[in-house]
């Protein structure tokens, strides 16, 4: 990975949340709470559905690769802030500052193709019931998930993002945040950042925009399909069945397209670290949740399992 000229900086600091450094043993511990549980979750759905035969369908098999994918996410961010928490100001290496960058990039990237993924699984099931095994054979679905982890690689490694950024002369070293992002990264530029802005909010559109339009057509598709459905209870089952997915999919867009999607000029360190806690610590926590606690198959292979242990033990 070429990181071009930074103009003499060997490192970055990341100051994290030293505006409120009296308050770091509380939020290591809240942190630390929040990383074990989303990463217990996680591991217990996925365990869980790859280990119960009756789920090994496409909706629960793009599940599986879900909680893969935040476990992943997980571990590329947190590890970093529970060190800021822990020393304060953290020194970070620009390598190892690329190589988070990449990973933050690639595994945010092929979730947000994957939660597409999902979505036109859930039309097919809706819109095409008769045709349903077949759009979406074990083919179909193994090519969707390579798609979502190639459009991950290719925006994780595009000039406009680990590459460019890290390739203009630098003002500072000093990242207002607690991990390598994009926005304060922008921040160090020397001159005029019209041009990364620019990259940066374009290769935004092709990786939030267009999976998110993808994701906006299928529902328009499953809705327009539910309405002429004739009995009420088939409309309400249809509609459970994309809601949880409909509820994941607003908290993860709606905060990755407010950070994102916008100018640097408005840029607030305060307000991103907020947004970012949000995608990277807290949806990633209530996805497993969201999906399990509103999902009958789900709960009750969990239940089973609860009292396999229990006989065991």
């Amino acid at each position: 990975m070429v990181l071009g000229n930074l103009s003499g900086v060997s490192e970055f600091r990341l100051l994290g949340f030293s505006e409120i450094s009296d308050s770091h043993p509380l939020l290591f511990v809240v942190v630390l709470s929040l990383y074990i549980l989303a990463l217990m979750a996680n591991t217990v759905v996925a365990f869980i559905i790859s280990s119960d035969n009756s789920l090994h369908t496409p909706a629960y098999f793009f599940l599986t690769q879900l909680s893969c994918l935040d476990i992943c996410y997980l571990s590329v961010i947190i590890p970093t802030i529970l060190e800021n928490l822990m020393v304060g100001t953290v020194s970070i290496s620009k390598t190892r500052c690329a190589v988070q960058l990449f990973f933050f990039l690639f595994f945010g990237v092929a979730e947000c193709f994957l939660l597409a993924a999902m979505s036109l699984d859930r039309c097919f099931a809706v819109c095409y019931p008769l045709h349903y095994t077949i759009l979406m054979s074990s083919r179909v679905c193994k090519s969707l998930v390579a798609g979502a982890y190639i459009c991950g690689t290719a925006v994780g490694l595009t000039a406009a993002h680990t590459l460019i950024t890290f390739s203009s002369p630098l003002c500072g070293s000093a990242i207002k945040h607690f991990f390598c992002e994009i926005q304060p990264l922008l921040e160090l530029l020397c001159g005029s950042t019209f041009s990364g802005e620019i990259q940066v909010i374009v290769v935004a559109v092709f990786a939030i925009l267009s999976p998110f339009f993808l994701i906006i057509y299928s529902y328009i598709r499953v809705i327009s399909t539910v309405l002429q459905m004739a009995s009420a209870e088939s409309q309400q089952k249809a509609f459970s069945t994309c809601s949880s997915h409909l509820l994941v999919v607003t908290l993860f867009y709606g905060t990755a397209g407010s950070m994102y999607l916008r100018p640097k000029y408005s840029y607030c360190a305060s307000v991103d670290k907020f947004l970012s806690l949000s995608y990277s610590v807290v949806t990633p926590l209530l996805n497993p949740i969201i999906y399990s606690l509103r999902n009958k198959e789900v709960k009750g292979a969990l239940r089973i399992k609860w009292r396999k242990i229990n006989l065991v033990w």
